[in-house]
């Protein structure tokens, strides 16, 4: 379940890839949401988002795991980089993250 809170505790990950246009972006985000189900045969997978910027030059991968270690051992399973590497062909801005503030009406 997405969870976007202080109080979570949880490693947000937040990949910008850039694209050359319309098809490019929609061929990376079919590529990402078919592979999701790799992602949450995971340990410590909670969630992931997918989002297509309007102009069609970026897709923003949102992504929320337990903890670092979590990660990092996901990084090292052979299932779910394969279809990471080839995703990340395409110029791409990540880091890690925790989220320090939110708010609703």
């Amino acid at each position: 379940m997405i969870t976007i809170s202080e109080k979570a505790g949880l490693l947000t990950v937040i990949n910008v890839f850039t694209v050359e246009n319309h098809q490019q972006q929609q061929r990376l985000v079919d590529h990402l949401v078919s592979n999701i189900e790799k992602a949450k045969k995971q340990e410590g997978f909670i969630s992931v988002n997918i989002h297509k910027s309007l102009d069609g030059t970026r897709v923003v991968n949102y992504a929320q795991w337990s903890s670092k270690e979590a990660l990092d051992t996901a990084l090292k399973s052979q299932e779910f980089m394969a279809p990471v590497e080839k995703a990340v062909e395409f110029p791409h801005d990540f880091h890690l993250y925790e989220v320090v503030y939110t708010t609703q009406p």
